[in-house]
């Protein structure tokens, strides 16, 4: 299923999102690095002069570790919602894989992704330095996107019959700022668990744990995002093929 034409297909969709993102910006890629900059900056500001928390150091880097996830999670997700409706006319006339749609728009994102990713690590170099837990780092990123790849897979499959999927994708990920430790620090121990059970959330904690703290994220927080990006993606795998057998009458 998964042939060579198939791959070739995939690559050229990842390479359009890529290009169709700065199409005629002057700045181009640097859009990646100048918003969470800009929004680092202003939030810097407010939380070491206006809104002082003296329990947090360092906080770009930590506001980084929060809002660079964040952002690929609700661009990656609300993208991935509407890539199947955006793209009705390929689907009508190329006999492809519909799954390739939605994951190959989750994979254009991963691209932004590593931009802003490189920016993070040089903020970590300077505030903490390297240290061997950063091995961890590429397990804890891709399980994002796997994570990512499966909720767009039902989203995308569920907004072809109802088109207000993408509003619902889009206002859950409005809440979901305020449930992401990203301005306030980790919430107390008798939360930490429910915190942990939140994909995004868990992320967030790796990522501090290994950049600002120099030590391994826990074990429970590894098992449940991976555990649950993996199940994630089964599940959209299994529910996108069970309908897609009549999307080329709703599209």
């Amino acid at each position: 299923m998964w042939n060579g034409d198939y791959g070739f297909l995939l690559r050229n969709l990842i390479a359009k999102d890529f290009k169709v993102r700065y199409r005629n910006m002057s700045l181009g890629m640097f859009w990646s690095l100048l918003n969470p900059l800009v929004t680092m900056g202003v939030l810097t500001i407010v939380f070491t002069t206006f809104l002082v928390n003296r329990d947090i150091q360092h906080y770009p880097l930590f506001f980084l570790c929060g809002l660079i996830p964040y952002n690929f999670f609700v661009l990656a997700w609300s993208t991935g919602t509407s890539s199947l409706a955006d793209n009705a006319h390929l689907i009508k006339r190329v006999a492809v894989p519909r799954e390739i749609i939605p994951i190959a728009t989750v994979l254009g994102n991963s691209l932004h992704l590593l931009i802003q990713i490189g920016l993070l690590l040089v903020f970590a170099f300077f505030e903490s330095g390297v240290n061997r837990y950063w091995a961890w780092l590429p397990l804890i990123w891709a399980m994002e996107v796997v994570l990512l790849c499966g909720l767009s897979l039902i989203s995308s499959a569920v907004n072809v019959y109802v088109r207000d999927t993408r509003y619902l994708v889009e206002s859950f990920n409005a809440v979901l700022f305020w449930l992401v430790p990203i301005v306030y620090p980790f919430p107390r121990p008798e939360y930490r668990a429910l915190f942990e059970l939140n994909p995004v959330a868990a992320l967030v904690m790796a990522l501090r744990n290994i950049l600002m703290d120099g030590r391994p994220p826990a074990r429970s927080l590894l098992t449940y995002l991976t555990l649950g990006s993996l199940v994630v993606l089964g599940l959209g795998l299994v529910l996108f093929r069970r309908m897609k057998q009549s999307f080329y009458d709703y599209l």
